[in-house]
């Protein structure tokens, strides 16, 4: 994207790989840049909803911006500023509530950038881990619940922000500390500078410690493979059974399946071989790609599984189509028994704080028992671990985590359900412009009761 400010923006669809080559990067010079690796939670899988967002200022010069999470109060936001999503001049316009927050940045031609972020934040709710930029400043903040994670680091000749410490380490960056809910930091010439926004709620999110999160990088100071082992061995006091084998669903299920079989006795060894070229499959964007996409992804060592009763151990279940997929294929290779063991709770809620969950109603463990659950996916028995032992293994209070997904308590408020979806700003409906023009935000305090910014 070629700007007259001289802030370059490159970005496409795809990953990483297949979007930059080296003499890309060879011709992106300078001091600043932020990037995103990004799969979408707001707004459909389109160019222009891909990241970084920009926006030439009022004040001069230009904005881009990353975002890892999601916000709550979207509709409200866009409806007050009179956000138009037709196309313009025939181009078609984004459609996320990260271009949402770039253009409210850039909106005010008196304010300075850092001084508009001031006014900003304090006005967007739900879960927001960013980074922005001009020409001459790097900017990082957290919304003040820190749902999202993001951690700054330090160069020799200079800083980074990202969302895990992992990336830290690949750019060979020390660790300094996490950005604190409701923080904004500065980078300029003249070093570092941090202000407080908001006062601080943590409510980080668990199912970080569960999937999301690599297993190299730590949350809150708590290493996320530490987590994932002990999570293993609570699981297998929970939920033991008499078994020939443990292994794991790759990748995310191996730590808990090396915990299980430490504490249960049984030897662990390797049943499934994971393709490393197919991407997550419970975020895929359709039923019949997910499906395709088990298949591609996993295959069984007959050699390893016939003639066993296995302990198959995986991270969680969202819709129940990877685990039936997964059972099916293993009594085709001759298992005996298949248990199953989940190192997370049973999912029953979605997530409006950047996970792109199924709907309530797609969610298995919405309405079934765990032992319906079981004949659903054709498994000789199935345990989940209890949120109390998933907590605990965190080692983190369970009032400072967003446990949502789990236990249907949201902690930050949401809207109505005619204010949410993912492609709700494709097209703002005509009860959210009665709803603002009424005075209503339309909020629902405590109902129930949105790959990251660097993320490699």
């Amino acid at each position: 994207l070629s700007l007259p400010d001289a802030l370059p923006i490159y970005k496409d669809l795809g990953l990483v790989a297949q979007v930059f080559d080296e003499p890309t990067l060879g011709a992106m010079t300078g001091h600043l840049a932020i990037g995103h690796n990004r799969y979408s939670t707001t707004g459909s899988c389109t160019w222009e909803n891909a990241q970084p967002s920009y926006r030439p200022a009022q004040h001069g010069g230009g904005i881009a911006l990353g975002h890892n999470g999601n916000l709550t109060n979207t509709a409200q936001l866009a409806a007050e500023i009179g956000v138009d999503q037709r196309p313009r001049n025939g181009e078609p316009r984004a459609s996320s509530d990260s271009d949402l927050i770039t253009e409210l940045l850039a909106r005010d031609c008196d304010l300075s950038l850092e001084a508009a972020a001031m006014q900003v934040l304090p006005r967007l709710r739900g879960a927001f881990s960013l980074v922005f930029m001009d020409e001459h400043t790097l900017y990082a903040t957290r919304d003040p619940h820190g749902v999202r994670p993001l951690v700054l680091g330090r160069l020799e000749r200079g800083w980074v922000v990202a969302s895990e410490t992992a990336a830290l380490d690949i750019v060979g960056a020390s660790f300094v500390r996490e950005i604190e809910p409701g923080e904004l930091i500065a980078i300029d010439e003249h070093g570092l500078r941090s202000q407080q926004y908001a006062d601080p709620t943590p409510k980080g999110c668990l199912f970080e410690y569960v999937y999301l999160a690599r297993p190299d990088t730590a949350i809150a100071g708590r290493s996320v493979q530490e987590t994932r082992v002990e999570v293993g061995r609570r699981l297998a006091k929970e939920h033991p059974v008499d078994a020939d084998l443990v292994i794991p669903v790759p990748e995310s299920g191996t730590p808990a399946a090396v915990g299980y079989a430490e504490a249960s006795g049984i030897p662990y060894g390797i049943g499934l071989v994971k393709n490393a070229y197919v991407g997550r499959t419970f975020i895929q964007p359709s039923q019949t790609i997910r499906q395709l996409g088990i298949r591609l992804k996993l295959n069984p060592l007959r050699n390893a599984i016939a003639g066993k009763r296995l302990v198959v151990v995986d991270d969680s279940i969202v819709r129940g189509n990877t685990q039936r997929a997964l059972v099916r294929m293993l009594r085709e290779a001759g298992a005996a028994e298949v248990h199953v063991r989940i190192s997370s709770p049973p999912v029953q809620w979605p997530c409006f704080y950047g996970i792109d969950f199924a709907t309530r109603a797609e969610l298995i463990a919405n309405g079934l028992t765990v032992e319906q659950i079981c004949g659903s996916i054709g498994a000789d028995s199935l345990g989940y671990i209890s949120l109390e032992e998933l907590t605990s293994s965190t080692t983190i209070p369970g009032d400072r985590l967003c446990r949502a997904c789990f236990d249907g308590q949201y902690p930050i408020d949401l809207p109505a359900p005619e204010l949410l979806g993912k492609h709700m700003l494709e097209g703002i409906s005509r009860v959210v412009e009665a709803d603002v023009a009424a005075g209503s935000e339309s909020l629902l305090p405590g109902v129930g009761a949105s790959d990251a910014l660097t993320r490699p």
